[in-house]
């Protein structure tokens, strides 16, 4: 998704206008502060919170952290980022069926109905005008409105928007066949090799994709100014 937005252009087409490119350095500022808002802060809340009082209020502090950031944003009309709604849906589903069971197996299934949720608020994203990876690249990336709005660049968006649904639903029904047919060791240790290497094969499909329609794009990389 970067791979689209840090690019300059020499192409005289209607869609191949001259832009304003975002440095690296400007990138990182915009993306890093999404990324620990996110993803580190409400990790690190669960982790202390469940070493000090249980799994329970652990899951209710770190749900409390992301309802906190999304009423923020809504109080101050700001963006709201699609790396936040997920963490928000995902952490509440969590959240619902630890409140609700204290079974080792219904534990395990967490994973499995917080994972198919974002696949399938993936998938469902792609009949709005806004599919999920149009959110998340500005999340990262500062994308300016003449790349956005490119016909390419919204089509690339909406067909990754269809890949990274079917990594989320791949990942759910490999990791719920495991959990039913596998020992809980078994279980555990194959879990995250094969969700590992699902979804860096993911990034890896996305980058490459990024980067063949930014040269069918007659658009290139420019290098940051140092």
């Amino acid at each position: 998704m970067g791979a689209v937005a840090a690019v300059d252009t020499t192409d005289e087409s209607p869609d191949a206008l001259p832009v304003a490119l975002p440095k690296l350095r400007a990138i990182a500022r915009h993306a890093v502060p999404n990324l620990v808002e996110c993803t580190l802060v409400p990790t690190l809340i669960f982790w202390a919170m469940l070493r000090l009082s249980g799994l329970i209020t652990a899951s209710l502090v770190a749900l409390g952290w992301a309802y906190a950031m999304l009423l923020r944003r809504l109080v101050t009309k700001q963006r709201i980022p699609g790396l936040l709604l997920l963490t928000t849906l995902g952490l509440s589903i969590r959240t619902v069926v630890v409140v609700a069971s204290g079974s080792a197996f219904i534990y395990f299934m967490q994973p499995v109905v917080a994972t198919t949720a974002v696949g399938l608020t993936f998938l469902f994203s792609c009949l709005t005008r806004n599919p999920m990876v149009d959110r998340l690249a500005k999340d990262f990336c500062p994308l300016t409105p003449e790349i956005a709005s490119r016909r390419r660049i919204k089509q690339l968006f909406r067909r990754l928007t269809v890949l990274w649904a079917a990594i989320n639903l791949v990942n759910a029904g490999i990791t719920c066949w495991l959990l039913l047919t596998q020992s809980t060791e078994v279980f555990v240790a194959v879990k995250s090799i094969t969700a590992t290497a699902i979804t860096w094969s993911g990034v890896a499909l996305t980058v490459v994709w990024s980067l063949r329609i930014a040269r069918e794009e007659g658009l290139r990389t420019r290098p940051a100014s140092t």
